[in-house]
């Protein structure tokens, strides 16, 4: 296709107005779903609450195992055995849900993770256990499943809805999924939400005073940044920015290469060949890389964690300090400036108009990071909000929001990334910009590049490359029926929808004979319908009869 010319309308999005469903409806819950761990919180008489699980911890390890006797084990009970059982423990699910299998992110997980990836047959990414293949969702939806069933232990009634939030980099796909995740565990996701949004609207809960935010969330796997305005009962993204590989999690894989390599060198080694070995060390790695967010120094004692040619056992001891954790993890942390300048960039905001910045995911506790926000924005971050929870709080108000009529800004939220499709010479036309704030609908028309052309491709592309194969191919499909005429005659109008949630259906229409072909798109890397139904049923089923027989 070729481009003819520009049609197009700004929608702003109303993503905050309450609607009293009133009655018997069930209560409606926040969780968020975390690379390393998930947090679930609901309003209570007017205040957010975090619900704490079975043991008593306000935050559950987003782990999934199945034990040598194939009982499946969520949380907790899958993290603690996770040293002896690597194989079949499956953890940082979020950084392949929505990826297909030959993405570079997907490789790298591939690389990095003792559990196995496989490909699926939409080029998506499963993961075996225990001889079983697990689509991500559906590892996903198993954890969520976990959180649904803390809240109505804690609620003391069921629950089936919940506002559920996502990096706010992540793509179509990714939103998708994990909308599917939700479905798969017997939730009606009534909205996908954006975490640093969620965590600005935790934040603003009881707060007037107008003023710009920055949201700097750096969790477990995913960085993103967010640039907020809020004032006059309104809560709006200016502009968003981040990457979805990059996290403490990768800061415990480049302590853990350091490490093994100190323990090469001391006794001749190679600890990357030993599943449990390199479990027993990333472990210790993480609780070190914690303890220095408050000591100067931590000691990483690891006895028998290997043994040599000859059988005997080989120890591992080394004394880390706060200094030599910053020199070796720097260049990691430093990355997000960059996507701080572009974030800024989009928001046509400068440092000096910020009034707070928040600090929100669990290795922003990392002294380190906080010495680099400071520097970037020359203010210190605001203390007030617990990183690990305020998220949760963010999707539990925005849930009272939508269900209980509960009072609370209007947000106004805006897609991470650009939408257009391939056109003619391998080029990429944006109909929507990053950035744009959803929901929204533009359209924008196309025409034939030969005479007498009967049909044209469509292909959806999300990304920010002019060319059409360095972006994300979302979906294609074909308008047929074109009426015969000379190339540049007919006129196609292409209109892209982009619903609250972020995702995206779009359609063409040949102008000259109203024949029109449509699609919600569904990339690669997402379910097929009937599988994400089949599961669906499964997962019901299983739910049915371990409330019938809690024994079983």
């Amino acid at each position: 296709m070729s481009r003819r010319g520009w049609h197009g309308a700004k929608a702003r999005a109303c993503t905050g107005l309450a609607t009293n469903l009133g009655g018997t409806m069930s209560r409606v819950i926040g969780i968020d779903l975390g690379t390393t761990n998930c947090c679930v919180a609901v309003v209570e008489d007017g205040h957010p609450v975090v619900i704490p699980n079975t043991g008593g911890y306000r935050t559950t390890p987003s782990h999934f195992a199945v034990a040598e006797d194939g009982k499946r084990l969520v949380g907790h009970l899958a993290k603690r055995q996770a040293i002896t059982n690597a194989r079949n423990t499956v953890y940082n699910a979020k950084r392949l849900i929505g990826r297909s299998f030959d993405c570079p992110e997907a490789e790298r997980a591939r690389a990095m993770c003792p559990y196995e990836i496989v490909e699926g047959p939409n080029r998506d990414c499963r993961v075996r256990v225990a001889g079983r293949v697990y689509t991500i969702p559906e590892i996903s939806g198993i954890v969520l499943r976990e959180m649904k069933r803390v809240a109505e232990e804690y609620l003391g009634e069921p629950v089936d809805r919940a506002v559920i939030t996502v990096p706010a980099y992540f793509n179509d796909a990714q939103r998708q999924t994990t909308k599917d995740a939700g479905r798969i565990a017997g939730l009606e996701v009534l909205r996908i939400i954006n975490e640093p949004t969620a965590a600005a609207l935790a934040y603003g809960f009881g707060r007037d005073e107008a003023e710009k935010i920055v949201v700097y969330d750096l969790g477990g796997g995913t960085f993103d940044i967010s640039i907020l305005e809020k004032g006059g009962g309104v809560l709006e993204v200016l502009a968003t920015a981040g990457d979805t590989f990059l996290g403490g999690e990768d800061i415990d894989l480049a302590l853990v290469d350091r490490m093994a390599q100190i323990f090469l060198e001391q006794e001749e080694i190679n600890l990357h060949g030993d599943t449990m070995a390199l479990q027993r060390l990333k472990d210790a790695c993480e609780k070190a890389k914690c303890d220095l967010s408050h000591t100067d120094e931590t000691e990483i004692h690891l006895p028998f964690i290997a043994a040599d040619e000859n059988g005997a056992a080989k120890h591992f001891s080394y004394t880390l300090n706060r200094e030599e954790l910053e020199e070796f993890t720097r260049e990691l942390v430093e990355q997000t400036r960059s996507i701080c300048e572009a974030a800024l960039a989009d928001a046509r905001t400068e440092k000096e108009d910020i009034c707070q910045i928040l600090l929100v995911g669990g290795q922003t506790r990392m002294p380190l990071v906080q010495r680099v926000v400071t520097d970037f924005f020359g203010k210190v971050p605001h203390k007030g909000v617990n990183p690990d929870e305020v998220v949760a709080i963010g999707a539990a108000i925005q849930a009272a929001m939508l269900s209980e009529g509960f009072e609370g800004p209007l947000l106004v939220d805006v897609t991470p990334l650009s939408l257009g499709i391939a056109t003619y010479g391998g080029h990429m036309a944006r109909i929507i910009e990053r950035n744009t704030t959803v929901p929204t609908s533009k359209k924008q028309i196309f025409t034939t590049t030969r005479d007498d052309q009967p049909a044209v491709k469509i292909r959806v592309l999300q990304g920010e490359s002019e060319r059409a194969d360095e972006n994300d191919l979302l979906g294609e499909f074909i308008l047929t029926g074109i009426r015969a005429a000379k190339k540049g005659d007919p006129e196609i109008e292409v209109n892209f929808d982009i619903d609250a949630n972020g995702i995206v259906s779009v359609s063409a229409r040949d102008l000259g004979t109203n024949q029109e072909q449509s699609i919600q798109v569904n990339p690669r890397g997402t379910l097929v319908p009937e599988e994400l139904d089949r599961l669906v049923e499964e997962y019901s089923a299983d739910a049915v009869r371990l409330k019938d027989d809690p024994g079983g």
